[in-house]
């Protein structure tokens, strides 16, 4: 297969999958205008009869009906999954929301962070503590300190329509602020080492016709930086889409929690985890194939490259 062929048969693959996830949403808000609110599109019952039907017919062709018995176990599997969808298309909407968020919010504090890095004094040495204690320290303490030493919870829970209608409950916010401070730690650095990849004479020559630093910083340095750490980016946001899986320790419904639960009601954890893996799979394409589109939207000839990004051990 050809890698345009690739990128068609993947960019259909998200395309029906997000088209499912809005209609999935959109049927729930609005009381169930496709389907009854919580209930799959597809029935799946019909599905586990069929599964049954076929299971009978290949125990009575032999050796003959170990094919039949793979399309048994197909519709069997998808009856399965059907029952679960409902609840997955609400959690993986919750990963969404954490993960967008938490790299949007996160980037508003990493430049001026990435900044003082740079060129500040003590305000370099205020960035530095603040990079260091947050890179230093798991992403779930910082959210058990948060949820739980911290007064944010009840501070989100006295804001009017929080946890009411589409607004998600308190947990979410304090997840949302934990992710958005860790995230800007490590954007922090990537813009860091992209903004040590410009040439230092750049700043140098945007003095020279006039800009102050802070403008030739803003004007000159930025721009080029910025499209350096793209890639960076890029990790940064898929390591959000499963990093997300710790909010579930602050009582977050979201993608892994709502597979963790149903896996606790029937013990069929390998198929729902499963199932949840292949949520998460989508995600980091769709992750990946935005932040594709972005690097193709701003990219400028001799302008790009890579201020890498998280490791595993990260």
């Amino acid at each position: 297969m050809s890698r345009s062929a690739q990128t068609v048969a993947r960019d259909a693959i998200l395309a029906v999958f997000w088209v499912w996830l809005g209609l999935r949403l959109l049927n729930d808000w609005f009381g169930g205008v496709l389907a009854p609110r919580g209930e799959p599109f597809v029935p799946p019952a019909p599905l586990a009869d069929a599964a049954t039907a076929l299971r009978e017919l290949a125990s009575g062709l032999g050796v003959l009906g170990v094919p039949v018995e793979w399309v048994a176990q197909f519709f069997a599997s998808a009856s399965f999954a059907a029952t679960y969808l409902p609840a997955f298309a609400s959690g993986a909407w919750l990963t969404v929301i954490l993960t967008i968020l938490g790299i949007a919010l996160g980037f508003v504090i990493a430049v001026p962070v990435s900044v003082a890095r740079v060129y500040g004094h003590v305000t370099g040495w205020v960035a530095l503590g603040f990079v260091e204690l947050i890179r230093g320290t798991p992403l779930l303490v910082q959210l058990f300190v948060l949820y739980y030493a911290l007064p944010l919870s009840r501070w989100f829970a006295g804001v009017p329509f929080v946890g009411s209608g589409i607004v998600p409950p308190q947990a979410v916010w304090v997840a949302i602020v934990g992710f958005t401070i860790n995230s800007a730690a490590y954007q922090a650095e990537y813009i860091r080492g992209a903004i040590e990849g410009v040439p230092s004479g750049q700043l140098t020559a945007a003095r020279s016709v006039g800009l102050s630093q802070l403008g030739g910083i803003r004007h000159v340095v930025l721009p080029q930086a910025l499209r350096y750490a793209i890639p960076s980016w890029t990790n940064e946001l898929v390591y959000l889409v499963k990093y997300s899986s710790l909010a579930s320790f602050i009582t977050v419904t979201e993608l892994y929690h709502v597979a963790e639960q149903a896996a606790y009601e029937n013990f069929r954890f390998l198929d729902l985890f499963l199932l949840a893996g292949v949520f998460y799979l989508v995600l980091v394409l769709s992750a990946t194939t935005t932040m594709e589109w972005v690097a193709r939207r701003v990219a400028i000839p001799g302008v790009g490259g890579s201020a890498g990004g998280r490791t595993p051990a990260d």
